[in-house]
């Protein structure tokens, strides 16, 4: 387990942020960034971590390797490639791969026992797109191993992403400057998405735990619809909440990490949705898979097949699960059905609206399934479950208190707000004071005395609950 919030927030996070504050040079700052992050990590991977930095030192000797040798650099980005990719499917996928064989052949492969190391998947694409912008000449190798090291293990986003490129941060890792004003924004920024993930996730997750953990029996429309309503905004209020603690964080230690949300519930369109959820995901399959396989050169028919290969491993990605990959496709199929029916791109912004929440919210219940056939249950008892039984019943009215009320109602508003509105939200909240309108800057104050004021709540309620860790731990 990695710390508790509690310790993250009130001895961790403060000693770190002191203790880089009173450093004199950006080398001993890199430093101690280094040491606090591996220890962030060996807290709760006490024997991962030193996969981690096998993976860091990898990947530094590969691109060395790239860079000083033009004639057969391609061999060497092929075994970087297979090592880190093998390494990523002996812990990840081959247990998921060794039943799925005894499934369908019916033999009895013992099954490895790995445990996940957390965010494997996280660290292993950053250091492939490291190693392949090398080899591109994208970027200038990195000789200095600590400085790749940084960049892998950089605790704030080390186990959830965003996934971040080398090419995005390597002049910060050099240079940067820190300002009290970017550390207030930053510190205002991570209080924001802690409170996405304590006060509107936990709530939701709550709900849907329960609804998703019944018995088949109890589960009619009504359930079915409460329950992935309520996932729905768990997973964007969990996940975009990570992110904005790690772009605060960053941006406390001089770090510039980009968006990775963008207001996804607001899209018209799967193809939007998909520029808004997890960007960092979704460009970091489009720069070094999609691209890769041909994009959209090569005719119709192949563009369709690498988009498809590109969704599959996207569901893939995301865990060692048949629902994962379905949900993958799923959401391919949906982009392939848009590109090549022009009526969908004809609807009035409203009913395309209503269409890509639907198709998302389904979706996403394939994605929050245990099994294929769970989840493909709960979709027909969406639109056919008219059985109300007393057990169904109260299952439904145990979730409706009335703070699960204020806070859904309160999730729906924040996650697809009319857009003007949202694009003066974030004009205020997420922006540099210096950055900021005039007519915002006088809102700065009560903006950093409201978040300080959720940040105790964000620990009174965290010191009741039981230990709640962020969905893309797993992944």
């Amino acid at each position: 387990m990695i710390f508790s919030s509690l310790v993250f927030l009130c001895i961790f996070l403060p000693v770190t942020y002191i203790l880089y504050t009173l450093l004199p040079t950006l080398r001993l700052k890199n430093g101690l960034l280094i040491a606090v992050s591996l220890v962030f990590y060996a807290y709760g991977e006490p024997v991962y971590v030193l996969l981690m930095i096998f993976s860091a030192f990898l990947n530094f000797l590969c691109a060395r390797l790239i860079a000083a040798n033009a004639e057969h650099k391609k061999i060497f980005l092929v075994i970087d490639l297979a090592l880190n990719l093998g390494i990523l499917g002996l812990f990840k996928y081959a247990a998921f791969f060794v039943h799925t064989c005894n499934h369908l052949l019916g033999i009895t492969l013992p099954e490895p026992a790995f445990s996940l190391p957390v965010g494997i998947s996280f660290f292993t694409f950053q250091a492939l797109s490291y190693v392949i912008d090398v080899y591109r000449k994208d970027v200038e190798v990195q000789r200095n191993f600590f400085k790749v090291l940084l960049y892998i293990s950089f605790f704030p986003q080390l186990i959830a992403g965003p996934i971040v490129k080398y090419r995005d941060i390597c002049e910060e890792i050099d240079h940067r400057v820190t300002s009290p004003e970017q550390a207030a924004f930053g510190m205002r920024r991570f209080i924001c998405g802690l409170s996405k993930k304590v006060l509107i996730a936990n709530t939701m997750g709550y709900a849907a735990d329960n609804i998703f953990a019944a018995e088949l029996c109890q589960v009619n429309i009504l359930t079915a619809w409460l329950g992935a309503i309520a996932y729905l905004l768990q997973i964007y209020y969990d996940f975009s909440g990570y992110s904005d603690m790690a772009i605060g964080l960053g941006k406390m230690f001089g770090f510039h990490f980009r968006e990775n949300f963008m207001y996804p519930y607001g899209a018209s369109s799967v193809r939007e949705f998909w520029r808004r959820w997890h960007i960092s995901l979704s460009t970091w399959f489009k720069e070094y898979l999609y691209i890769p396989l041909g994009g959209n050169r090569k005719g119709r028919a192949r563009t369709c097949l690498n988009k498809i290969i590109v969704f599959f491993f996207t569901g893939l990605w995301h865990g060692a699960n048949w629902t994962f990959i379905l949900w993958g496709l799923y959401h391919g199929m949906f982009l392939l059905f848009e590109e090549y029916t022009p009526a969908i791109k004809k609807l009035p912004k409203f009913f395309s609206h209503i269409y890509t929440m639907l198709v998302v919210c389904v979706g996403f219940v394939l994605f929050r399934a245990d099994t294929i056939s769970q989840g493909f249950y709960f979709i027909r008892q969406m639109f056919t479950g008219f059985t109300f039984t007393p057990a169904a019943v109260s299952l439904m009215w145990q979730q409706l208190t009335p703070w699960f009320l204020i806070v859904c109602l309160a999730g729906i508003i924040g996650a697809a707000p009319v857009r003007p509105l949202a694009d003066k939200i974030r004009t205020g909240i997420c922006q540099e004071p210096e950055k900021m309108p005039k007519a915002w800057r006088r809102i700065q104050m009560g903006l950093s005395l409201s978040s300080f004021l959720l940040l105790a709540w964000c620990i009174v309620r965290l010191s009741g609950s039981s230990y709640n860790p962020f969905i893309y731990f797993r992944f």
